[in-house]
């Protein structure tokens, strides 16, 4: 349960880009769009930083590391051609009705963590956040990885749980049931927005 939103708080949407939003989710994604847009409205309404994450995963040093289960190309020239490939289809595209500002923080990341090889940090000290609210996909992998390095730089932490969501249910339960509640706090869009209103 979220007991309070710091003055000086941020909104944090990640990935809630066109291919993502239509991968095959344990929640549609649309759904997690809508309301993802009603936390974005609200911040925008409130005169708060709304930072909108979306990620182009080719390029950083993990991209080459052996896993055991399948994903990008290992090399660089298989990496730059499927990502030409999804940009020609618009993969990366945040979608419309997620009704993102062009004054909204634009965040490009290349692994799970959005501060990462990134300026989200030094954005959010510029604009004295002590507080993050996230939002977004999937919620054991950008969400989660994301969160797990606000935590370790001493952000107050909130979650929309109905405002995010996985490929997996017990990958998504996980974060909402045993990570987050160690790192800040869980609730509804809702909720959060009562919250903030009373800021």
């Amino acid at each position: 349960m979220v007991t309070a939103i710091d003055k000086s708080t941020a909104l944090v949407v990640i990935d809630l880009e066109d291919g993502i939003v239509k991968m095959n989710l344990i929640r549609p994604g649309m759904e997690i769009v809508r309301q993802s847009a009603k936390l974005v409205e609200a911040f925008h309404k409130a005169g708060l930083p709304v930072v909108i994450v979306k990620v182009k995963p080719f390029g950083a040093p993990s991209g080459k590391v052996r896993t055991q289960a399948p994903g990008l190309p290992k090399d660089e020239a298989g990496q730059k051609q499927m990502m030409a490939a999804w940009d020609a289809a618009g993969f990366f595209t945040i979608v419309p009705e997620l009704g993102a500002k062009a004054e909204d923080i634009q965040i490009t990341k290349k692994t799970w963590n959005a501060f990462y090889d990134t300026p989200l940090e030094e954005e959010l000290k510029r604009a004295g956040v002590t507080g993050i609210v996230f939002c977004g996909i999937a919620t054991s992998i950008g969400v989660e990885g994301t969160a797990r390095a606000a935590y370790e730089r001493g952000y107050n932490l909130a979650f929309a749980e109905d405002a995010m969501t996985d490929m997996l249910e017990s990958a998504h339960g996980n974060s909402i049931n045993v990570i987050f509640p160690r790192i800040g706090e869980v609730d509804t869009t809702d909720a959060i927005i009562d919250q903030l209103l009373k800021r």
